[in-house]
């Protein structure tokens, strides 16, 4: 039996005035249960979602099923494809006011693939639940899926690209000296068929660039500028980091913290260097490296701002994994290339399967404000703000300790608050609260304030 619900009339309402679109979808009962499963199909190959049965349209009212038993041919189908559990968790919501029980299914995103009653994959975009059907697109969603892998494509190349490269060399000589860099790389699976693969020429050729030229490298930028970056802002032209996966990590690391060095914000103690955890920024661009998806002919994006700092990573998050679960749950894109890595001296991804955990870490320890991880299309951004964990009214009191006076501007500047009316509004709370008291100028630009004498 399923779980029912009583709901409140703020939840029907939320309910009612949802918009369908990527993560939404409302059917009427009326539909049938067969042209159903393409809507869960869709949600669970795509990011998941929320769908409820007994929603009609035009005009938007809730009309759910008479009885349970009503329900049942739609969760007799429903339970064959989607099976009750972690991944498709079904409900029955009612309210004392309303017609009926809207039947509400939580679809997760899944491991495999689902498919729907016509025996056919979907996925959501948008609003729509989208058929893939020729083998292209079913290849590319086993790829977001995680359930093949780039890493293993045999790329037109000679063997000796990476049987006799300077990199190969060298780690055959501090790793496995007693093998032939031939023989173990075939059996690593690196050379199949004297070709190499993906994974082979990222981790050991001298310039994967050559071979994969769009999607092995890593882009450096930086703008002077607090809003989204342009070309006018930009301090200098785009700075490329070419090399096999080891050398790009360390060099882009490096780079990227050099850049930062070299900027000044205010904080609550006046103008200083812009400071980001070492380790943050290392454990994301290692991230950004080794789980991206090299399919897409893409190369990693380092986006380095006055207040911020962007790691942009080609491909969806693999598999099960999601933005909520991604420091709980593990799963590796490229698990070849993330375990011979692992082999080098002094390996990027020392931590295996924590390096996002210590970047949290990192920041919490600066007590900056923890890293946001957002899905944007077909691409992973990780943003590092330089913003204190501390409050605006726990901030501006610690600038005041150390400075006569503050205006609207430096509040924003050291708190991270954007607007001008969002921090006068903050001000004036705190004068109100006799914290501050204003310090009015000639216009109201060059009003300030200054902490409240006892």
């Amino acid at each position: 039996m399923l779980k029912k619900f009583t709901i409140s009339n703020n939840e029907v309402n939320k309910i009612l005035g949802l918009n369908e679109d990527h993560f939404n979808d409302l059917k009427s009962t009326r539909i049938a249960p067969a042209k159903l499963t393409k809507t869960i199909s869709a949600f669970s190959n795509a990011e998941g979602g929320d769908v409820y049965i007994g929603i009609e349209d035009n005009p938007r009212i809730w009309q759910g099923f008479a009885t349970e038993e009503e329900a049942n041919g739609h969760i007799q189908i429903f339970d064959k494809l989607f099976p009750f559990g972690a991944q498709f968790d079904y409900a029955f919501l009612k309210n004392e006011n309303e017609k009926g029980l809207v039947l509400k299914i939580d679809v997760s995103k899944t491991n495999d693939i689902k498919v729907a009653s016509d025996g056919i994959a979907y996925v959501r975009r948008g609003a729509q639940s989208l058929p893939y059907k020729d083998h292209s697109s079913l290849e590319r969603l086993k790829r977001n899926k995680g359930i093949t892998s780039f890493e293993t494509e045999l790329l037109n190349a000679p063997a000796t690209a990476i049987t006799n490269s300077t990199h190969i060399i060298s780690f055959m000589l501090a790793v496995v000296p007693t093998s032939e860099p031939e023989q173990w790389l075939k059996k690593q699976q690196l050379l199949i068929q004297g070709k190499p693969t993906v994974a082979g020429v990222l981790l050991f050729s001298e310039e994967p660039q050559a071979l994969l030229p769009k999607q092995s490298a890593i882009k450096i930028y930086q703008y002077k500028t607090k809003e989204e970056g342009e070309r006018d802002s930009l301090a200098f032209n785009p700075i490329t980091i070419e090399g096999n996966v080891y050398e790009t990590i360390k060099k882009s690391v490096k780079k990227t913290q050099e850049i930062i060095e070299s900027i000044r914000i205010m904080t609550p103690q006046g103008l200083k260097k812009a400071a980001y955890p070492v380790e943050a920024l290392h454990e994301i661009i290692t991230n950004a490296v080794l789980h991206r998806d090299y399919s897409i002919p893409d190369d990693v994006h380092v986006r380095i701002y006055d207040n911020r700092v962007e790691v942009q990573s080609p491909g969806s998050l693999p598999g099960h994994i999601t933005t909520e679960n991604i420091l709980e749950e593990r799963f590796a894109r490229n698990g070849i290339i993330v375990r011979l890595i692992n082999k080098f001296p002094d390996p990027p991804n020392k931590d295996v399967g924590e390096g996002l955990n210590t970047a949290f870490e990192a920041m919490k320890k600066m007590r900056l404000k923890p890293p946001q991880i957002t899905q944007k299309g077909m691409n992973i951004v990780v943003t590092l703000k330089h913003e204190l964990l501390a409050s605006p009214q726990e901030i501006i009191m610690s600038y005041l300790d150390t400075h006569k006076t503050i205006s609207n501007k430096e509040a924003r500047d050291i708190t991270g608050v954007k607007t001008e009316n969002a921090m006068k509004h903050t001000l004036k709370k705190m004068v109100d609260a006799d914290m501050l008291e204003t310090i009015t100028g000639q216009t109201v630009f060059q009003t300030k304030y200054k902490k409240k004498q006892s």
